[in-house]
This record gives C-alpha cells, sequence and structure tokens, in this order.
C-alpha cells in the first residue's frame, strides 16, 4: 500500500524541477508532518535539507504573528476586559463570570474563525434575545434591561478583548486565523517560495480564504484526500466540505479540478463486530493483535473513539506486540493521583470548620497516602470510629501524628484558610512528600504522574501572580479543573514502528493498511447534537458557523479516510444498551452495509466473553480440633441465646461470629442506627428501674420518672452515640423517637397501676448463668444472659424482654417444640425467652405461676406478648400461656439437642440458603 502522503511526494518530486528543500508543507497536525519528513527520507538516495513542515496552527500563527494562548489564559484576559467596561456597582465576582466566560470566549473564536462581522452579529444576536424573552413585556423591569444590556454589551467586550491582546501579540485561535487571513497577502509579498497544503477536509472561513489567495497567486498547491466513490454521492458526508470547494472556488472554476482519488472501492475486508461494554472491546481488540505477526503489527492502526479506553486497551495487549507508538497521549485526569488531589479540594471547600469524615477518610485511604508507613492511617481511622467523629477539627486529626517524618498529614489537613496561596504551598508540599515514598518504592511511573501535578501546580502559582483574580479555593479548584482537562502525559516511542495506537483526530493525512476503530455507538463516533454557545441554530444557518451537521460531517470523512486505502479493518462497536460509551450502533456501521462496494468484504458478528456459571454450592466448614477447644471455651463461658438463634439461623454466621471472633465493622453512624436507639432506650430503662428493685410501683414514681425523660434520654445518646449533633436533621427525629418510646411505656405502667394492677419490680438487667446437663459431651456447658426484667404481676411472676423493633403476638406462639430449634423466623423469640425462663428457674426456683414474654415499643397497644404454646396451628382460645415444670422441660430437650449439635465434632457448619432478616434489638 502506497499512502497518501507518499502519492503527493512523489508528485511534488516528478513535476518540478526546484529541490524539494525549497518548499514549504503544511498538513492538518504535527505527527502528519512527522510522517512526512519519514517518507521523504525514503524517497532520497541523497542527503538533503529538509523542507519547512508546519501544521495549520503553526502555519496561521507564522501569518499572523501572534502567539497562540489557551482557553485559560484567554478567561483572565477577558475579566481584565469586563473589569474596564463595566462599572463596578454591576460587576460580578469572577466565579459568576467564568460561569458564562468561557461559552462567549469559544463564540468569539467562531465568530473570527468564520470572518463575521461582529458588530452586525452581535446586534442580531440582542434583537433576537429581545423578541424571543421580551417582545411581549410593555413595562420592562430592571432584571430584563440588565437581561438587553448584556447582549448590547457583547460587541464592546469582543473589540476590547481583541485590542487588549493584539497590544500584547496574543491571540486565542479564531483571533490569529483572522489575523492571519487578514494578513496573507503581505506575507505573500515577502515569501516567493511554494506552499504545499496537504490531507485537508473542513476548512473555516480564514483558513479558506488563505488557500483560495494563495492558489489565485499560484503561492500554493493543495492536494486533497477525496475519494471518487464519495465525490460523485451528493449526500454523502465525506465530500460535503470538499465538494463545495470545487463548486465555489473562483480557482477551480477557472481552471481544472484535480483529479479525484480510486481507493476506496478496492478490495477490502470489513470486520464489524458487537462486543458488550468498553472493556470487552479492549479485550477483543487484544485477541485481534494476538493474531497478527510482526509485519502485520508494522502496518496497523488502533484508532480508539474514547481517549478512557487507553488503559484497558494498554493493559489488554498481548505479548506479540513487541513495538508500540502512542500518539494521544494519557489523560492526567484519569491518573491515580488526580483522584488524591480531587479530594482534597472536596475536603477543604467541604469543610469551612470542621472536615467531615468521610472526606477525611477518603484522603487518608488513598493508596498514595495510606502507602506511606509514617503515616497512621489505622490509628485516625479507630479514633474516628470509636468516638463516632462526623465532623473533625484539624487539631483533632493532627494530634494522632506520632512521627515527624508525617509531616504530610499537615499539608493534608491544616487548614487552607480559603486562600489560594495557601492551598498551592500545601500541595506543593505534598507532591514533595510523595515524591521520597514513590522514590523509595522506585515507582516510575508513578513519579512521572507526580511530576505532571508539579508542573500543573507551578503553572497555578504562575497565573496567581500575574492575574490577581483569584481570591479563594473555589476559583482555584475551577481552574486547577480547567488545565488538568487539558493536560496529558505523552508517551515516548519510535513514531515509526510497530504498533500505531491513536485517536481519531490524530489519524489525519495518515494511512495503515490494517486499521481497528473502536467505540462505533451513536453520541461517540459521530459525536451527535451537543451545543456550548450562546449563538442558536439559525443565527448559525444564516452566517454560515458550524452546526452538529458540520461536526458530523468531518467525522464522517476522517472514518472513511481510514478506510480508503486499508486492506483489513475491524470496526467494534459496544452492544450495551446503558451504562458508559453505550448506545445503538453508530450510523456509519449502517451506511456500510447499506452502500456495500462489490469489492467490499463485509462481516458482521457479536462476541461475548466466555462466563463460566457456577453451581450454587452451600459453604461447609469442618469442626476441627481447634474449633472444637474454641467451643469448649466458649460452653464454659456459656452460649447466650442471641448466639444460640444465630446459629439456628444460619450456622455460618455462628462459626464467623462466635468461633473466629469475626465481627461488623466499627463504622461511624452519622444518623442514629437502630440498634443505638435500642441500646439508648434499654439503657434508660435500666436507669430508671435499677433503683426501684424489690419496690412496688406507684403512680408518683411513674409520674416522677415521665419528668426525666428528655434529661435521661440526652445522658444515654451521648454515652452511646457521643459527639454527634442531636439537634437537627433526622438525629433529631431519632431522638425524638427515642423519647416517645419511653413516654409511651411510662403511660402503659401508668396505666396498669391505675387499672388496679399491683406491680413489684423483682429484677432489672440481671446476669444469669446456668448449667445444663448435656449427656453426649464430655465437658460442661452453660448458657447465659441478661434479663431485661422481671416483676411480680398481682402474684404473678413475669419474664419481660424489651424489644424496640415490631413484634406481633404470633411471633411468640409455637405450635411444635421441634420447631423451635430449625425455624428462626417463626420461633427466635419464643426462643429468647424461654432461655431466660430457664436460667431464672434454674437460679432462682421462682413459685408459679411463670410468664415469659415481650413488649415492643413498636406494639405498645398489644402489651404484654405472653409466650403461648398452642397445641394446633390458628388456635385462638385455650392457648398455655403459664411456663411451668412441662414447658420448662420440653424445652430443656430441645436446647440440649440443639447444643449437642453444635458441639458434635462430626456435625459441620453447613451454610443456610436464608434470606436477611432484620431482627428486633
Amino acid at each position: 500500500m502506497k499512502s497518501f502522503i507518499k502519492k503527493v511526494l512523489e508528485k511534488v518530486i516528478s513535476s518540478s524541477e526546484e529541490n524539494i528543500s525549497e518548499y514549504i508543507f503544511i498538513l492538518p497536525s504535527k505527527r502528519a508532518g512527522a510522517f512526512l519528513l519519514n517518507e521523504l527520507s525514503h524517497l532520497s538516495d541523497k542527503s538533503i535539507f529538509a523542507p519547512q513542515i508546519f501544521s495549520i496552527e503553526e502555519f496561521t500563527e507564522k501569518i499572523s504573528g501572534l502567539k497562540g494562548i489557551d482557553n485559560t489564559i484567554s478567561i483572565f484576559e477577558f475579566f481584565e476586559v469586563y473589569q474596564k467596561c463595566t462599572p463596578k456597582e454591576e460587576q460580578e465576582d469572577f466565579e459568576t463570570f467564568m460561569n458564562w466566560a468561557q461559552t462567549l470566549i469559544h463564540d468569539f473564536n467562531e465568530v473570527d474563525r468564520y470572518l463575521i462581522n461582529h458588530k452586525e452579529f452581535f446586534n442580531y444576536l440582542s434583537e433576537i434575545q429581545d423578541i424571543n424573552h421580551w417582545y411581549l413585556q410593555k413595562e420592562k423591569t430592571e432584571l430584563i434591561n440588565n437581561y438587553l444590556r448584556f447582549w448590547h454589551t457583547l460587541p464592546n467586550y469582543y473589540e476590547k478583548l481583541r485590542e487588549q491582546l493584539l497590544s500584547k501579540k496574543q491571540g486565542y485561535q479564531g483571533l490569529i486565523y483572522r489575523e492571519a487571513a487578514s494578513k496573507i497577502s503581505d506575507y505573500l509579498n515577502n515569501n516567493s517560495r511554494k506552499h504545499i497544503f496537504i490531507g485537508f477536509n473542513a476548512l473555516n472561513a480564514a483558513e479558506e480564504k488563505i488557500f483560495q489567495v494563495m492558489l489565485e497567486k499560484t503561492a500554493a498547491e493543495v492536494f486533497w484526500d477525496i475519494d471518487e466513490v464519495f465525490l460523485q454521492d451528493r449526500e454523502h458526508g465525506a465530500s460535503l466540505f470538499i465538494r463545495e470547494y470545487f463548486q465555489k472556488w473562483p480557482f477551480y472554476s477557472a481552471s481544472s479540478k484535480p483529479a479525484p482519488i480510486r481507493e476506496y472501492a478496492s478490495e477490502k475486508e470489513i470486520k464489524i463486530t458487537g462486543v458488550p461494554k468498553n472493556i470487552g472491546q479492549a479485550k477483543y481488540l487484544g485477541e485481534i493483535l494476538a493474531n497478527m505477526d510482526p509485519q502485520q503489527l508494522q502496518k496497523t492502526a488502533v484508532v480508539l473513539g474514547e481517549e478512557d479506553l487507553l488503559l484497558p486497551v494498554l493493559n489488554s495487549l498481548p505479548p506479540n506486540i513487541e513495538a508500540l507508538n502512542i500518539t494521544m497521549g494519557f489523560p492526567l485526569k484519569n491518573a491515580p493521583l488526580a483522584s488524591l488531589f480531587e479530594k482534597l479540594f472536596q475536603l477543604h471547600l467541604n469543610g469551612e470548620k470542621e472536615y467531615y469524615y468521610k472526606d477525611v477518610l477518603a484522603v487518608l485511604n488513598h493508596p498514595a497516602i495510606a502507602g506511606i508507613p509514617e503515616v497512621p492511617v489505622t490509628e485516625i481511622g479507630t479514633k474516628i470510629n470509636r468516638q463516632n467523629l462526623v465532623y473533625l477539627k484539624s487539631e483533632k486529626i493532627l494530634s494522632v501524628e506520632t512521627s515527624t517524618e508525617a509531616t504530610i498529614l499537615k499539608a493534608c489537613f491544616q487548614r487552607w484558610q480559603d486562600s489560594p496561596e495557601n492551598a498551592l504551598q500545601k500541595l506543593q508540599e505534598m507532591v514533595q512528600h510523595i515524591k521520597i515514598h514513590l522514590k523509595t518504592s522506585e515507582d516510575q511511573l508513578g513519579l512521572e504522574f507526580l511530576y505532571q501535578f508539579h508542573v500543573l501546580f507551578n503553572k497555578l502559582e504562575s497565573l496567581l501572580k500575574d492575574y490577581p483574580h483569584i481570591k479563594n479555593l473555589k476559583s482555584l479548584y475551577h481552574f486547577y479543573k480547567e488545565i488538568m482537562s487539558t493536560q496529558s502525559l505523552d508517551f515516548q516511542g519510535r513514531p515509526f514502528q510497530g504498533l500505531q495506537l491513536m485517536g481519531m483526530l490524530e489519524s489525519r493525512a495518515l494511512d495503515f493498511e490494517n486499521v481497528i476503530i473502536t467505540s462505533l455507538n451513536e453520541g461517540v463516533l459521530p459525536a451527535g447534537k451537543s451545543s456550548n454557545s450562546f449563538i442558536p441554530y439559525d443565527l448559525k444557518k444564516t452566517y454560515q458557523l458550524p452546526t452538529y451537521r458540520e461536526k458530523d460531517a468531518v467525522y464522517t470523512y476522517h472514518f472513511y479516510r481510514l478506510l480508503q486505502r486499508a486492506k483489513n479493518v475491524h470496526l467494534l462497536y459496544n452492544t450495551e444498551s446503558s451504562g458508559l460509551g453505550a448506545g445503538e450502533k453508530s450510523r456509519f456501521l449502517t451506511q456500510l452495509e447499506i452502500e456495500k462496494q462489490p469489492a467490499h468484504h463485509l462481516i458482521k458478528n457479536i462476541v461475548a466473553p466466555k462466563v463460566n456459571i457456577a453451581s450454587p454450592k452451600l459453604q461447609e466448614v469442618k469442626k476441627t480440633p481447634e474449633v472444637m477447644e474454641k467451643l469448649k471455651d466458649l460452653a464454659a463461658y456459656g452460649f447466650s441465646p442471641s448466639a444460640l438463634t444465630t446459629y439456628i439461623r444460619n450456622p455460618l454466621d455462628f462459626y464467623h461470629q462466635y468461633i473466629l471472633g469475626v465481627r461488623e465493622q466499627e463504622a461511624v453512624e452519622e444518623t442514629v442506627a437502630y440498634n443505638t436507639l435500642g441500646t439508648v432506650v434499654h439503657d434508660s430503662l435500666q436507669n430508671f428501674y435499677e433503683p426501684l428493685e424489690d419496690q412496688y410501683l406507684s403512680e408518683e414514681i411513674i409520674t416522677g420518672l415521665l419528668k426525666k425523660v428528655d434529661t435521661e434520654v440526652r445522658l444515654q445518646f451521648r454515652n452511646s452515640y457521643t459527639q454527634a449533633p442531636m439537634d437537627s436533621g433526622k438525629n433529631l427525629l431519632i431522638f425524638e423517637v427515642a423519647k416517645r418510646y419511653l413516654i409511651n411505656f411510662l403511660k402503659y405502667e401508668l396505666q396498669r397501676l391505675k387499672s388496679g394492677e399491683e406491680i413489684k419490680i423483682l429484677q432489672i438487667e440481671r446476669n444469669l448463668k446456668t448449667p445444663v446437663e448435656v449427656n453426649q459431651l464430655p465437658f460442661p456447658v452453660y448458657i447465659r444472659g441478661k434479663v431485661d426484667r422481671v416483676e411480680n404481676y398481682n402474684g404473678i411472676t413475669r419474664i419481660i424482654d424489651y424489644k424496640t423493633g415490631k413484634v406481633e403476638q404470633n411471633k411468640i406462639e409455637i405450635v411444635d417444640w421441634e420447631s423451635i430449634t430449625t425455624d428462626y423466623d417463626k420461633y427466635s423469640k419464643s426462643f429468647q425467652v424461654l432461655c431466660y425462663a430457664t436460667m431464672l428457674n434454674a437460679g432462682q426456683n421462682f413459685v408459679q405461676p411463670v410468664e415469659a414474654g415481650i413488649i415492643s415499643f413498636k406494639n405498645m397497644k398489644g402489651g404484654f406478648l405472653k409466650f403461648c404454646k398452642k397445641d394446633k396451628p390458628g388456635q385462638r382460645s385455650g392457648k398455655k400461656t403459664q411456663v411451668d415444670h412441662d414447658i420448662l422441660e420440653a424445652f430443656g430437650a430441645e436446647l440440649k439437642i440443639l447444643i449437642a449439635e453444635i458441639c458434635n465434632p462430626e456435625i459441620p457448619f453447613i451454610e443456610k440458603e436464608v434470606k436477611q432478616i432484620f431482627g428486633s434489638y
């Protein structure tokens, strides 16, 4: 395959007697210029001076005499102009200004690139705004007048910004193009060398003027890369621009048009492959490359439709890739360190007085910080969790610092005081600390990323010195993101060897025999409709500014131009309809199918990763001698009712919690958790009733307790929930719920007393432990627990368990004794209260009658929910509510069977398939 650049060079060399060193070549990009030099070196058999080669941006800068500035500098320069043009009392602050200034500069850029009369254009625009919004408004308010004044001021903004930049010999891209178009004749008067334009397609009005003037004065020759197939199709987007130039430019009316290229219709194999997800595309791309030999790879280009695919593709390259040249840079925003600095900005922007604990932990747990041995990440995290610190002062964090070398904490958490200067100083300090760690660990790629951030912060420091407009962290953060979004880490490689990896725009004027293009989905390639402009669509059409139609045509040209000389083409798209990079497949693919050329071999297929479906298998843990020793210790200490019900619910949970000791990780409660609410209610009732043991309750006692509810609940929340605020939001609601629970319970007690009940408190939160004789086991076994309350009610002993969750009567009734140790959902409440009854009976041998049950704070209307033994399901009368010797003996038998199973070395812990049960506390 002979590339387009090579053909142009051969034609130039053969058709001219001049030395090619005397020519000036202009190409769409610097990369295309590098390829031109490479082709020229192969065409010449002797040493020659290289010709001058410019990208179009460099060429317009040379003609205009202006130095290009980026978008960030443009914003600062524009703000100075805005301040000069706007009365002081009407000026907006810099942050508000930025919200609309970027869009306006983009529009200024378009106005200049297309050589539009700015006064006429902006006056037209302001009249449109007046008609669209306020035409029917008879009396215009101050808001309306301010709005219209803004549009009428646009010409003045434009003129003053232009004057200021020209006085500094600077310009944004559009201004450089306008100046170059106005000075092209002067440039040609001072330069008689021949210019060669190669591989251009979509020209703006300024470029069109430059091309036409140079063509008419025979100072240039233009080589268009457009195939005959597209040029003859008047509706095809690939030839939209070049077809118009051939029809409208006077030069082509007076002379013959260039002969079209005949390459696209040649024989090609085109494979259209749908792959689920972006990662799937990267993996399938690796499979395609793995089947290529070194000679094929040398002629292959991988074109990524999305830059975010770069890292997955690099990680998916097969081992046979010996040489790789990456044209597109790695976006700095995707570097691992970018998330650290993003988290730091959020920490200081969100924490004006105190830092939110999640922001603190996000910084500490970032690999760049957590990987430094001197930083006490664990200590700080433990302190936050144990003290339930939702908000932290800077001093609280720094007080944990245990090493003088861990001064990186000061850079992270000392207050920036809303000062951009302080912020950048601390960020640079962080860079130095992280650099020491990365050097120690010999992380070369990490050091390269770190250096790029060092350069970025240096640039921000320079901006602060030159432009005093960044006055707070919010502004600094905005420009940090603005600059970072344009920064990239350039890869080093041999540009003409091995596999070429690039973006769509980097492929301009280049040709490859094998082409692989990814992300061919609507909204990606082509990009689809998007607008970042104050200029309405109709006005753009009137002044021939580019709309989404023209932008689509640009990508259509690039896509088909890549296919023109290629022999083997792989086109990948995401088959998923949702998620990143998803959507329907690109119209380009549909167009290829409909307009298929006779010599094209079109193959369509769908691929998907092989997924091995693992059959669900319940986990099983055998009881080793070590496990049995732990069970013996646990039996001697005493099985609690909650431990036994955990085994009933799922033996594997019992193994994790009570054998291995694995508990849920302690975490900060931003809002009060349900178990904390239960603790507060239980502890409040304990404080109320513990002094009343062996006493009879009276109305006066309960009335006195009602007055103490607010104080007691506050005290218990401080004890259980530490420093969390309780005066707003969900916490205030939960605080009021806890109070309401206690008030309702005390009112229930008062109602009982008023109805004539005689209530004597026997025990409150008493620790119990009693032996259980299990004949099958050669070691002693105990059960232990803490019963919430034991009372004597009109001569009946009641064993009461409090539940802050909702419990219904049917949850504490039993039919078959065998089910009490197998069905957690139905019988766990009955099991618990019977455990307490067993322990109390063994220790104190209560005089009958005895009742056991639950008081549910969410079901106070139910009162005391008694344990019942029924003969059959659905039985409503004749239930047995007394916990007598027969009940305890029947329950004891099932309890012994359960404990024997738990301690049987031959029965492993086998996982149960259970749904999540939300228990009560």
